[in-house]
């Protein structure tokens, strides 16, 4: 009857650890958080550790396991541990300029710094712990991961990404030469470009469009009668003599004008000779006015005398 119990207890204590171990498995695994191309701003608040890997790196595999025991003090360093695998997030590898594998960002309320310490547990604790991260010049704001550049940058390794699993597709999928594969992304290039600069030319034309020349109105001639004709033809040479007449009026008219102002240049020429005269004249006659004597003063003063 004991060896059945103690069976019993056994298979109890056996099922008991092996609970407790999957438990502390599923809760390892929960300490690191998952990063991808949809969730990556939630590391712009609050303070994270993140590594950089891909699973074909050797030296990425030999940090999984220090990773792992530094993530279990995430919690009591109020740290949020996480890690990105470049292969299956490549916009995430070019938004944060991933050159060298493994690459570790220690993230502060948006303020990016690059961890260039050991890779082993007390490390990191001591990195966090000790706020050594603030001796570490954070991330310049124009190559920040959430600038406008970066997003350029990361649209573009994701229409990498693209553009391969496309090509493998064809090679490998559908059987179609290497050079057929690269024949096929060069027409589609030249068309894009093309279509590309179509849309341009026409929003450019949009926005400051050029000045255009308006072609004249049509005048519609209405044709005349016979009558009607000679009317209008006889009016024609009335006008045309008209004007024939006042060009011909007009040197008269200049002519007139010239002599009017001859005769008033002479006229002014006389009468400034009379008014010469007359000074020469006044000039001439004042000292024998002087030296003559009136008749009735020398009457008066030889008197007979007596």
């Amino acid at each position: 009857m004991m060896a059945p119990r103690s069976q019993w207890q056994a298979v109890f204590l056996v099922f008991c650890l092996v609970v407790l171990a999957s438990h502390r498995s599923v809760g390892k695994r929960s300490d690191v958080r998952h990063i991808t191309d949809g969730n990556w701003r939630q590391i712009l608040e609050g303070e994270w550790m993140v590594e950089f890997y891909a699973p074909w790196c050797p030296a990425c595999q030999n940090l999984q396991s220090e990773w792992e025991k530094f993530a279990e003090w995430g919690e009591d360093l109020e740290v949020n541990i996480a890690k990105v695998d470049v292969t299956e997030e490549p916009g995430l590898s070019g938004r944060f300029i991933i050159t060298a594998l493994p690459t570790i960002y220690h993230s502060k309320d948006g303020l990016f710094r690059k961890y260039q310490g050991s890779r082993n547990e007390k490390d990191f604790i001591s990195f966090v712990s000790e706020k050594e991260w603030e001796r570490i010049e954070p991330v310049s704001s124009w190559v920040a991961p959430s600038s406008l550049l970066m997003s350029g940058m990361s649209a573009l390794f994701q229409l990498s990404m693209m553009i391969r699993q496309c090509h493998n597709y064809l090679t490998e999928d559908i059987g179609i030469p290497v050079w057929g594969s690269y024949a096929i992304f060069a027409l589609a290039t030249l068309f894009s470009g093309l279509a590309l600069g179509l849309i341009m030319v026409f929003i450019a034309d949009y926005l400051c469009p050029s000045r255009r020349l308006r072609p004249p109105p049509y005048t519609f001639q209405r044709k005349l009668s016979p009558e009607a004709a000679k009317i209008f033809k006889k009016l024609e040479d009335e006008q045309e003599t008209d004007e024939e007449d006042v060009s011909d009026d007009e040197p008269d008219k200049d002519n007139a004008y010239d002599d009017e102002a001859d005769k008033e240049d002479v006229s002014d020429d006389g009468a400034e000779d009379d008014v010469d005269n007359d000074e020469l004249a006044g000039r001439d006659y004042s000292p024998s006015s002087v030296r003559k004597r009136p008749v009735h003063n020398v009457a008066e003063n030889d008197e007979p005398e007596l």
